[in-house]
């Protein structure tokens, strides 16, 4: 009788671990990870001015556009660079995700969510704006923020890239990329970015920007090693 008691505490054992391994991130064995550059071919246009025309005691003045951002290194900022045909949810963030409303700009111009989890939109600017977003897939959300509504919490729960804007400034505007799964990353201002913990073998790595479009590239990843890559866009 003992011993059936143990085969089936073991079992049990067995099970619970199978689920927990199931419902938390896991590093892959002899993964490696992609560093990469995303870089403009040719010489980049200049960079356009937004018109800020109202609120400027809070906003400011005239300022350039975030649409496309190109370094002294021709480095390209707010490039979101994924895996193509990545496995699994992504995993719940340790920090919940937020996208600032400051100095009438949306801070950051590129918000990578994952799908289902939540977010949050703030307003630090202490004047009413208004959240407008532009889904295909999810609910459309278009709400007024009072200035003393500092924090709105919104979830999506279908991947896509979707645009946000400010009704009531109109030169406003972002994107919140609602990811479907953990293997993303937005270039920084020079145009770096890197993804970790890519199982080892040939991958095709996609590249989206708002003005440049997309780009895709199969990329050869080793165990344990970083692979270097550098992708160039222009303007169509």
């Amino acid at each position: 009788m003992m011993r059936h008691w143990t085969a089936a505490l073991c079992a049990l054992g067995l099970a619970a671990a199978l689920v927990w391994a199931g419902s938390t991130p896991v590093t892959a064995q002899g993964a490696g990870s992609i560093v990469g550059e995303v870089k403009f071919s040719g010489t980049p246009p200049a960079a356009k001015t937004l018109k800020v025309n109202k609120d400027t005691q809070v906003c400011g003045s005239d300022r350039p556009s975030e649409e496309l951002v190109v370094g002294a290194n021709k480095g390209i900022k707010n490039a979101v660079v994924s895996l193509g045909g990545a496995k699994g949810p992504a995993p719940k963030p340790a920090q919940k995700p937020a996208l600032d409303q400051k100095g009438c700009q949306f801070t950051p111009h590129v918000l990578v969510v994952p799908a289902g989890a939540e977010m949050d939109i703030l307003n630090s600017d202490g004047i009413l704006h208004n959240i407008h977003t532009f889904p295909s897939a999810n609910a459309s959300i278009n709400k007024a923020q009072p200035k003393f509504k500092k924090v709105m919490t919104e979830k999506f729960d279908k991947p896509e890239i979707i645009k946000v804007q400010c009704d009531v400034h109109g030169w406003m505007s972002a994107w919140i990329v609602v990811g479907a799964h953990a293997s993303y990353a937005v270039s920084d201002d020079s145009g770096a970015f890197k993804l970790d913990n890519v199982p080892p073998g040939k991958h095709q790595v996609e590249i989206w920007h708002e003005t440049l479009g997309k780009l895709s590239q199969e990329v050869a990843v080793k165990a344990g090693a970083p692979t270097k890559v550098t992708f160039e866009m222009s303007k169509k």
